[in-house]
């Protein structure tokens, strides 16, 4: 691992939530509701095997560049998808979160929103990595062209 998530190692756990909005909801309605139990987690369980999380919600750009299906310009998902992604020491250690009364009714108020109920996958990090700094990548472009020489 590179540092890019400080803490997190390769024996870690990430976790994935995808939800979409009901049609009666807003953004600021999931706005609300995740923040409430996204610092729940990082109040309650620090210490008990979270090392940190993001929410992303579907921009609707479609990059037609990394895309191979299709040629859309626009996501109908747009601002009604969104990804909770944490990353865990351990699956047992994110599990006993979830069980956590403190954790529950926040968790509920969530699901409220969710168009699709919610299926929580469990991943292993192959590979993560930050950008080089400019010096890093100059040094990296030279090296590529070295060794690009001698072969």
């Amino acid at each position: 691992m590179s540092g890019f998530i400080p803490g997190f190692d390769g024996d870690g756990v990430v976790t994935v939530n995808r939800v979409v909005l009901k049609p009666a909801y807003t953004v600021d309605d999931l706005e609300e509701r995740v923040a409430m139990l996204c610092e729940n987690v990082k109040t309650y369980h620090s210490e008990t095997g979270f090392i940190g999380g993001m929410v992303v919600l579907n921009s609707g750009m479609i990059s037609n560049e990394g895309s191979t299906v299709g040629q859309s310009v626009a996501s109908p998902m747009k601002d009604r998808e969104a990804l909770i992604i944490t990353f865990w020491r351990s699956f047992e250690e994110h599990e006993a979160s979830h069980r956590s009364a403190t954790f529950q009714p926040l968790f509920r108020q969530v699901l409220e929103l969710c168009e699709n109920g919610n299926e929580e996958i469990a991943y292993r990090m192959l590979w993560s990595g930050k950008a080089y700094s400019p010096k890093e990548a100059a040094e990296a472009r030279a090296a590529k062209e070295r060794y690009a020489q001698a072969a």
